[in-house]
């Protein structure tokens, strides 16, 4: 049976996961203000970041027994780069949604593939969850390859999906079972 209130701590060779602590929120601050981290994630244009609202948001996510936030750790600078989520739990099917966020300084270095392995196969051997699901942006092909590498496979399109200025972008509906799971190593 899942278990979402326990919030552990994963390490693997780049990345740690851990429970947000307050020194977490100026690094997501700086992801809301991101033009490109709102692009690729969906995100409204222009939002500016409310820093009481983010602080509360963080603060919150420790103490939550319905999902799974944990934050992404560089292991060799020590700074928090992002962070995974495990949401949208659905108790009787044991499936869950997956996203994930990172700043700039923890793109392009493989610590997003080696964060959502280890979040995956928490879900998977932890907390016996069956289905991960995600969606992605068009527009965002190095998330579609990190989910591909993990054992991520398409299911459809979601059409225009996106509205991005005079532009519509379709969104993939991707996801992984756990029989899939360890996923077979893939070229990186």
């Amino acid at each position: 049976m899942s278990d979402f209130s326990i919030k552990p701590v994963l390490t693997g060779d780049q990345v740690i996961l851990r429970p947000f602590v307050d020194e977490d929120v100026p690094v997501f601050l700086e992801a809301i203000a991101d033009p490109e981290v709102a692009r690729l994630t969906g995100s409204p244009p222009g939002d500016a970041p409310d820093e009481d609202r983010t602080r509360a948001w963080y603060g919150s996510r420790n103490s939550r027994d319905d999902r799974l936030d944990l934050a992404v750790v560089d292991r060799a600078s020590g700074a928090c780069v992002g962070e995974v989520v495990l949401n949208e739990w659905d108790p009787y099917n044991r499936s869950c949604n997956f996203r994930t966020l990172f700043v700039a300084a923890g793109r392009n270095r493989g610590l997003g593939t080696e964060a959502v392995r280890l979040i995956v196969g928490y879900g998977f051997e932890r907390l016996a969850l069956h289905r991960i699901s995600l969606e992605v942006y068009a527009h965002n092909p190095r998330a579609r390859r990190v989910y591909e590498k993990v054992g991520f496979v398409a299911e459809g399109v979601l059409r225009q999906a996106l509205r991005a200025g005079d532009d519509w972008i379709d969104a993939t509906v991707m996801s992984i079972l756990a029989p899939e799971w360890p996923a077979p190593a893939r070229p990186e």
